[in-house]
C-alpha cells in the first residue's frame, strides 16, 4: 500500500469511528469544514490551495496531506503546487521546509511521478 492509499484509508476508518460516535459537535464541524471548501464566490480549488498553505504554516502532516490530495482532484498542476510551496515557505519561514519535502514526495505519489 503506497502512501497514498495507506493515509486515505487511515482517515476514512477513524472518520467512520468518529462520526460514529453520535457527538453532535463533532459532527457539526466535520459538516463545516465541507461546506467552508464548496465553491462559493472563491472556487473550491483556491480554497484548498488555500487550505494547503495554511496547513503547510500550521505544519500539520495529515491536513497537509489531505488538501494534497483535494488539489490534484481539483486539476492543481505540479507547476501550480510549487508556486503554492513558495507561498507557504515565505509566509511560514524555513521551520515549513521539512513539511515541503514531505509535500512533494507525496504529491509525486499523487501525480504518479
Amino acid at each position: 500500500m503506497n502512501k497514498v492509499e495507506e493515509f486515505n484509508t487511515y482517515r476514512e476508518k477513524m472518520n467512520e469511528k468518529i462520526l460514529g460516535s453520535e457527538n453532535l459537535v463533532l459532527k457539526r464541524l466535520f459538516n463545516l469544514d465541507s461546506n467552508t471548501y464548496a465553491d462559493g464566490a472563491i472556487s473550491s480549488q483556491v480554497k484548498e490551495m488555500l487550505g494547503l498553505v495554511a496547513s503547510m504554516v500550521l505544519r500539520c502532516d495529515d491536513c497537509i496531506k489531505y488538501h494534497l490530495g483535494k488539489c490534484h482532484e481539483a486539476g492543481v498542476t505540479t507547476e501550480q503546487m510549487f508556486e503554492i510551496f513558495a507561498v507557504a515557505n515565505i509566509v511560514g519561514g524555513t521551520i515549513v521546509i521539512p513539511h515541503t519535502r514531505r509535500a512533494v514526495e507525496y504529491w509525486e505519489e499523487l501525480v504518479g511521478y
